[in-house]
């Protein structure tokens, strides 16, 4: 079947005609996150025809992300797949005529732009043009690490947000003459200052709904420009039916897009463990630089201590560790070198099963 007839129904859509169906094929937008909210927007523009998809996440499927995650189910998280693997292939399952490409890494620091530069450009020049981060992520820390590379790279930003019944959205273009994220908030909330999904709960519509309006953000911001995109930040509340478009504009002392300073690109403020808020899952990078690990080898090792469960992304490994706090521990290791660790009992205690398992 041509691919036109496809997508005719939206290019009957007086904004999009068969030009800006066009313009959709032949440009390349990168999910950062492949939660709730990444899992909306790369569903819309799969199937709305983008010709060019990354999808970025460093997790892998739980049962209780069936609730909003809606390219995953139960098989994924029975089998504990990663999510950017777990998405990729429900969405080449959805449209094959896109390409569609998965990298399960944790972007911070050290590797942002460097995996960011890759997605969009390959070893070319970015053409900012058709180019979009898309914002699916959980934590400020890496929202505003996404607002200092698309100000580097010159590509536009979509932000996205939502908790419980709240949700709101924005696209950052300082290329084109707008905002950039910090424009609008210089800095991030305090730790613990701010509630979660994990201590908040979250309402699917609402999720829904963020994930449409990134999406019809990226798409707008393709087909008629950045320029056109707008310079509004939506905030709503699902359940009392309220919403509020406000205004943005470019801060003339903003630190970032005006004065230059991309203070989240600087990998001195990266941590080698953290805890995910609302879980006993700790996350432990290397102490060192490390070009990542044979998951082979180390799965020869770690069959020793455990049973292993091995595939491209990831291997897992449950140890019996009698100062565990459960009696036992999960090791997840990523090929970039990181890990998940559970049961341990926090950050330090993870590191040292990290540095006994693992090495470093």
């Amino acid at each position: 079947m041509p691919q036109h007839h496809r997508y005719s129904r939206q290019a009957l859509v007086p904004v999009i005609g068969e030009a800006g169906q066009a313009r959709l094929a032949a440009a390349h937008v990168v999910v950062v996150g492949v939660g709730a909210l990444g899992c909306q927007s790369a569903d819309l523009l799969a199937r709305a025809g983008v010709g060019s998809l990354t999808l970025i996440d460093r997790d892998v499927v739980e049962l209780s992300n069936l609730q909003r995650q809606t390219l995953f189910d139960e098989r994924d998280a029975a089998g504990g797949h990663s999510k950017a693997c777990a998405a990729q292939s429900r969405l080449n399952a959805v449209n094959s005529a896109i390409q569609v490409h998965a990298i399960t890494a944790d972007l911070r620091a050290r590797n942002a732009l460097q995996i960011l530069t890759q997605a969009l450009g390959g070893r070319g020049e970015i053409d900012a043009a058709g180019a979009i981060i898309i914002d699916g992520t959980d934590n400020f820390h890496t929202r505003y690490l996404l607002n200092d590379c698309a100000v580097k790279l010159g590509v536009p930003y979509v932000y996205g947000g939502v908790i419980g019944v709240r949700g709101m959205c924005a696209i950052f273009a300082p290329g084109a003459g707008g905002p950039c994220l910090r424009c609008i908030f210089p800095d991030p909330p305090p730790p613990g200052t701010s509630p979660t999904c994990d201590t908040a709960g979250v309402l699917g519509p609402a999720v829904a709904m963020v994930g449409a309006h990134q999406a019809s953000m990226a798409m707008r911001c393709i087909v008629d420009g950045p320029a056109a995109s707008g310079h509004g930040l939506i905030d709503f509340d699902i359940w009392s039916g309220q919403q509020r478009r406000l205004l943005m504009h470019k801060a003339a002392g903003c630190v970032c897009c005006v004065g230059g300073r991309l203070e989240f690109l600087d990998d001195a403020h990266d941590e080698e463990a953290t805890q995910y808020c609302g879980s006993d899952a700790v996350q432990v990078w290397p102490a060192r630089s490390s070009e990542g690990v044979r998951l082979a080898d180390l799965a020869g090792r770690l069959a020793r201590v455990g049973h292993v469960v091995q595939n491209a992304a990831f291997l897992r490994v449950s140890i019996d560790e009698p100062r565990s706090k459960e009696g036992g521990i999960e090791l997840t290791v990523f090929a970039d070198g990181r890990a998940i660790v559970r049961g341990a009992g926090g950050p330090e205690a993870a590191r040292g099963v990290y540095a006994k398992y693992v090495g470093n």
